[in-house]
């Protein structure tokens, strides 16, 4: 498990009151009850956390895909 995928599953366990083994890189953010508001409060917050800036041009529905969209970001 990479540790980026740790830091957004952290946050969202925080802003969702779940338990953070029940998100898995699978997970949809529609499946663990996130909106498009709180998926700009997640982002500006994991932004602060990893200091980058993130701008999502393209649709991310699960926490995998939002690692990948991070990831060829930074390269």
């Amino acid at each position: 498990m990479n540790d980026l995928f740790e830091t957004i599953a952290k946050i969202i366990a925080d802003r969702t009151d779940r338990d953070i083994a029940e998100i898995k890189p699978e997970s949809t953010f529609e499946e663990l009850g996130i909106d498009s508001l709180d998926t700009v409060e997640l982002l500006m917050n994991l932004e602060d956390e990893i200091g980058i800036e993130i701008e999502l041009d393209q649709k991310v529905e699960t926490i995998n895909d939002l690692v990948k969209f991070i990831e060829s970001k930074q390269e």
